[in-house]
């Protein structure tokens, strides 16, 4: 059975940082693709970030970008967001995926895998 657990949600106040964890058992995910969601009150999930491929190629959204870093530990198989100068913007449920594949995918149909999610929320 494939599990995800996620950690290291909180309260922040803006301009602050976090570091979640998603931490895999049942298999490795090695090259896998593992990305990050979030999805705030009265909004649809959406795609945050993600990692494919032996070379760890990254992707992330535009609101994100130069803020938000997604670090592999393949020895602990385990996924981080490294989340920095937080914004009010930026609080919501925060879920990790995974998918049976290396491809790119930023739509949350494509995930196989999820976790139960962990709350950031950022003061203003």
């Amino acid at each position: 059975q494939v599990q995800l657990a996620e950690s290291g949600g909180g309260l922040v106040q803006a301009g602050g940082s976090l570091r979640l964890s998603c931490a895999a058992s049942g298999r490795t995910f090695g090259d896998n693709t593992v990305g990050w969601f979030r999805q705030a009150p009265g909004k649809a999930r959406e795609f945050v970030a993600a990692i494919r491929g032996s070379w760890g190629f990254k992707h992330y959204t535009d609101s994100v970008k130069g803020r938000f870093t997604i670090p592999r530990d393949n020895a602990k198989n385990t996924v981080y967001l490294q989340m920095n100068s937080l914004k009010a913007e930026d609080t919501a449920l925060y879920y990790c995926a995974a998918r049976n594949s290396a491809s790119y995918a930023d739509m949350g149909a494509s995930y196989d895998y999820w976790g139960q999610g962990t709350q950031v929320t950022v003061s203003s």
